[in-house]
């Protein structure tokens, strides 16, 4: 690994904070009941897992789930550059 690519850390904490802004943009904090946001990058592997529960009028809350593993997903390609 060279001194130019992101560390473990950062990219879990970047996944996170993606996921996290994502849930927070279509929700009021709140109106959140509960959330989690599971990130592990091992071995080059990103695996993002997000948990929420939030009412359905504003935002569905199983799509809003959907993307914010999308956005941390895309948050770590743009962290690599991609």
């Amino acid at each position: 690994m060279t001194g130019d690519e992101p560390t473990d850390e950062e990219i879990v904490q970047t996944a996170s904070d993606a996921a996290e802004g994502l849930i927070f943009s279509r929700y009021k904090q709140s109106n959140v009941r509960d959330y989690d946001v599971t990130v592990t990058f091992e071995e080059g592997v990103l695996e993002v897992d997000v948990y929420l529960n939030a009412p359905e009028d504003e935002a569905d809350p199983e799509q809003v789930a959907d993307d914010a593993a999308l956005a941390a997903r895309e948050a770590v390609d743009e962290l690599f550059g991609e």
